[in-house]
Parts: structure tokens; sequence; C-alpha cells
């Protein structure tokens, strides 16, 4: 997994890792019970859904939704309060990356920021790297569902 998927991951975006939980319930998979006989259903013709019937289509037929502006804002401010140090994860990328329980140190930043390519003259100064890693990983977390207010874009 890269950096970069794990920050999405601790902010619930993105698709879920499905894999193991499978394996691991195809090895104790019960046998397959015996055929049932067919039952006969009456047929019918469905009659052409209309807008106001949404509610009548059940959860299943209703799309996803991508994270929104508040619920990305929501679980960052949310976690920050739970937070005992005051972290600012609206400027600072170290902040961000500790409210998220993620490794912040310089090395680890480096390797997010190269991930994520950031230009080679920025990679020499950190200030001027955690600036451009800090708006990029934002514009990332836009551009993957989640919605972030336009002046932390900016």
């Amino acid at each position: 997994m890269s950096f970069f998927s794990k920050i999405l991951s601790k902010l619930g975006i993105g698709k879920k890792e499905e894999e193991p939980a499978k394996s691991a319930t195809a090895a104790v998979a019960p046998k397959p019970a015996p055929a049932a006989k067919p039952v006969a259903t009456p047929s019918f013709k469905p009659r052409e859904m209309e807008k106001d019937d949404a509610v009548l289509r059940g959860p299943a037929a209703i799309a996803p939704k991508a994270i929104s502006e508040v619920d990305v804002v929501a679980k960052l401010e949310g976690l920050a309060q739970a937070n005992p140090a005051k972290l600012n994860w609206k400027t600072s990328i170290v902040d961000l990356l500790k409210l998220l329980d993620l490794e912040s140190s310089f090395d680890a930043r480096k390797e997010l920021a190269t991930e994520l390519g950031c230009p080679a003259d920025l990679m020499g100064d950190s200030a001027k790297m955690n600036t451009w890693l800090h708006k990029e990983v934002l514009k990332k977390i836009a551009a993957n569902g989640g919605n972030i207010p336009k002046e932390l874009l900016d």
C-alpha cells in the first residue's frame, strides 16, 4: 500500500481491502445445500420508475456518494479535538500526518513527496517541500473523492 493510499484509507476514501476476508472465508466455506425445487413466480411488468420513487428503490439502488466536504473536514476536526496536542492540519503536513496517526518524520515526508512527484528543486529545502506536499496532499484527496474547501486548495 502506497503512503498516499494510507492517507485515503484513514479518511475513509476509496475501496476497502476485501481480499483477506474473502480468502479466510473460502477456507472454511460450508458445503452447498441441496438444490431447492423451483417455485413458480407470477410474472408482471414493472411500471416506469419516476424521480419521486427513490424511496421505493431501496438502499441497493442508491448510488454511493463520495465523501463530502463536510465529512472530510468533520473527520479531521473531530480527530483534532480528540487529540491532546494542538495540531493544525489545515496548514501543516506534519500535523496532518500526525492527526491521521501516520509516520510524519522527514524521511516519511520525503517518501510521500517522491511518490506524489515533488519537483527536485523543492526536495532540498524541507520548508518548501512541506508547503508543496501539504497542498499536493489536499489536492490529491480532492481528486480521489474528498471535497476539500477551496480556501485550503489555493
